[in-house]
């Protein structure tokens, strides 16, 4: 079995670790604008799906979304 994650299309592991660095390097005031500006963004709803419906809801997006 293979020690490498699988990463989804388009994704490398330089894009990974500089997701990574992005988020680790945010001042929490940073973090907080971030939360709140996906708060107010047109077109979004944020909600709470239950533990168990995560890969449903996941599936579907995927589905919806554009390759």
């Amino acid at each position: 079995m293979s020690d490498k994650q699988k990463l989804p299309t388009g994704w490398d592991e330089v894009r990974v670790r500089d997701v990574l660095a992005h988020y680790e390097s945010q001042s929490e005031d940073d973090q907080a604008a971030e939360i709140e500006a996906a708060l107010r963004a047109d077109g979004t709803t944020l909600m709470a799906v239950p533990d168990e419906l995560v890969g449903e809801v996941r599936a579907l997006i995927a589905r919806k979304r554009p390759a």
